[in-house]
């Protein structure tokens, strides 16, 4: 899907967007009656008041919340918590720490929906029996192999990126969403009285039925945990497809839930004894056809929560939360990536789940606690999107208190999932803060020991060093990358290392400084020239989303420049080279290692430890600029934040 179709609604946009967006919160069925209903006798109050649940829940917080009001509270067409923390920064700073937890969180959950999806999926061989009519029993079939396989078969698509994804699961998510609605409605028919349940009193008869039943929100909160993974998603198909989808989407769901609770009125006074509803449902002769693409969905449910991961992981980089991770970009369409390291750490975390928890119902445990989490994240940042766009605060505080009470309810009905399995998703998602944390503390450590250089201060120097003949020629073009603000200056190691380490001849010095915008797709430059065909500096202006080709950025503003007669190459030309030639570049690249004169504080220490070993996940840096490598030199520079104190000697 091209960019400008996802701002418009098309057959082709809706198709892609329910193979990209929808494929968690469309898989929910496979789990979500099931863990309702538990082994507690079958009554009319928990069907009910279950169904009913799920109705006002799927109304309320995705519909409303998210379908409605926080698909608003896009950046140039970008979704998901970092991305609305970057529209709210400026005037809101102190709004870092809800928005670390809730990315945190989401990118913890999303490590069990895979797990969880497939599994549910993949368990519906177990009703292949002679009892069912088919010659084999596979009701005792290890399926732990199977959702490994089938995970690593997921994971090993990522890189194809999404578009080819959305174009080869979008029909297939169609059939999904129909078998739902189809399935469901057989059920109603047979038994209307379930349509009872949209009536919102069920669900306080619910509530009342016993002690025990406020726990069983946990279990409703799992038809809503891909809402938030459809806000990141925003940024692949535009906020007017998932919204038309979603009509199409929601209805489907409700038709099978109900369905579902058709089924179960039938069986009142029973226990499920490990049945699923939702293959329950299905006529015997269809059984292997509907586990199959049941598993489909579950892979592509898998996808829409992967591809959601890359998008806030690479937000997260833009605002020093996360390394330098190499971000690769699959397709031309804009707005899909493709992180290796998050594909293959998410990889790692899904079968350690399943060799955890081996079934869906284990799973079911330790699913949601971390999600609740984010939900009430983005629900603080939605409050003040919402004030800064000037609504009304009456309605404002309405809206929240109505948020806000769902989601603490649904918080502490999760928080008894806590010992049967949720510590496993909160201890993954205090370990991704505690990333986040020393990669935003260590960067911000080397900042404040930045000092720099005005650049008029050695043009004379760097003029008479490229005219020194007597000096091998290191490069025409020599690079450095700036991290300075200042148009006029740069950080000292970089003069240190032109004039001072192994002086540098060069016919021109290029000192270039990335900025990157909040917006997505920025795409500016800005030139000024300390010193006429020797010393200029550039700032490129690059959207978060814009791929970082610098190597082939800066020759196009070069060749500019010489179109423009800013600069002369023909002094430098030589007889055999061809004048539309630019000459041969170099790039510079200064990494910085902490020396051993820092004396900083035991925290500080353990930090800046921490944040230079984690470089090693971090990719080349010149694979983050998009330079050749052939084309880079590395220098190390020491770096002292806090000198250690400066010892006496005694002469003798």
């Amino acid at each position: 899907m091209s960019h400008s179709s996802i701002n418009k609604v098309t057959g082709a946009g809706l198709l892609i967007t329910l193979g990209i967006i929808f494929g968690d919160i469309g898989t929910s069925p496979l789990y979500v009656m099931s863990a309702i209903m538990g082994e507690k006798p079958i009554n009319n109050t928990l069907i009910l008041g279950g169904l009913s649940a799920v109705f006002w829940t799927l109304t309320l917080q995705t519909t409303i919340k998210y379908v409605i009001l926080t698909l608003q509270a896009d950046n140039k067409g970008e979704g998901g918590i970092f991305s609305l923390f970057s529209l709210l920064r400026r005037r809101f700073p102190y709004l870092v720490v809800g928005t670390v937890v809730g990315g945190a969180m989401l990118l913890a959950d999303g490590i069990i929906t895979p797990p969880i999806s497939v599994a549910s999926a993949v368990e519906g061989l177990k009703y292949i029996t002679p009892a069912n009519g088919y010659k084999y029993d596979l009701s005792h079939i290890e399926t732990v192999p199977i959702i490994i396989a089938i995970i690593c078969v997921i994971f090993l698509f990522q890189r194809v990126g999404t578009n080819a994804v959305g174009k080869f699961f979008g029909p297939i998510m169609l059939v999904w969403f129909s078998m739902l609605g189809v399935l469901g409605f057989g059920e109603i028919v047979k038994h209307p009285e379930v349509l009872a349940a949209f009536n919102p009193i069920y669900v306080v008869y619910f509530l009342k039925s016993s002690p025990n039943a406020f726990v069983l929100l946990g279990a409703v909160f799992l038809c809503t945990t891909g809402a938030e993974a459809l806000y990141s998603d925003l940024g692949h198909c535009g906020k007017k497809n998932i919204r038309v989808s979603w009509i199409f989407v929601k209805t489907t769901l409700l038709l099978n839930y109900f369905g579902q609770g058709a089924w179960l009125i039938a069986r009142t006074g029973t226990t499920l004894n490990g049945q699923k509803p939702f293959y329950g449902m299905m006529p015997d002769w269809f059984l292997p056809a509907g586990i199959a693409i049941a598993t489909v969905a579950a892979i592509i449910a898998s996808q829409a929560l992967i591809s959601g991961s890359f998008t806030l992981v690479s937000e997260a980089i833009r605002l020093h939360f996360f390394p330098k991770f190499t971000v690769k970009f699959p397709t031309n369409v804009k707005g899909q990536i493709y992180i290796p390291v998050v594909n293959n750490a998410l990889l790692i975390g899904c079968i350690m789940i399943v060799l955890i928890f081996k079934e869906s119902a284990g799973m079911e445990a330790a699913y949601g606690l971390a999600i609740t989490v984010t939900m009430l994240m983005t629900s603080i940042l939605l409050y003040y999107y919402l004030k800064k766009q000037r609504w009304p605060m009456i309605l404002v505080l309405m809206i929240m208190a109505v948020f806000m009470t769902v989601e603490i309810a649904f918080l502490i009905a999760n928080l008894h999932k806590f010992a049967d399995g949720g510590f496993v998703t909160l201890l993954i998602g205090i370990g991704i803060i505690l990333v986040m944390y020393i990669s935003f503390r260590g960067g911000h450590i080397k900042q404040s020991m930045v000092v720099t250089e005005k650049l008029t201060s050695y043009r004379d120097k760097l003029r008479a060093l490229s005219q020194d003949t007597t000096l091998p020629k290191f490069a025409t073009h020599l690079v450095y990358l700036s991290k300075a603000q200042r148009d006029d200056e740069v950080e000292s190691p970089l003069i240190y290392s032109i004039l001072y380490k192994r002086p540098k001849r060069a016919d021109f010095y290029w000192f270039v400084n990335i900025e990157l915008t909040d917006e997505p797709y920025t795409m500016e430059y800005k030139v000024n020239v300390i010193e006429k065909n020797d010393i200029i500096r550039v700032r490129f202006r690059l959207g978060f989303r814009v791929q970082q080709k610098i190597s082939v950025y800066l020759r196009m503003v070069i060749q500019e420049m010489v179109d423009k007669e800013e600069i002369d190459l023909d002094p430098y030309y030589h007889a055999f080279i061809d004048k539309n030639h630019l000459g041969d570049f170099r790039f510079v690249l200064v990494d910085e290692e902490m020396s051993q004169e820092n004396e900083l504080s035991i925290v500080d220490d353990l930090v800046m430890q921490a944040y230079d070993s984690m470089k090693v996940f971090a990719g080349k840096p010149e694979k983050w600029f998009g330079l050749d490598g052939s084309v880079v030199t590395h220098e190390m520079v020491p770096v002292i934040i806090k000198p250690r104190t400066t010892a006496k000697l005694k002469r003798i």
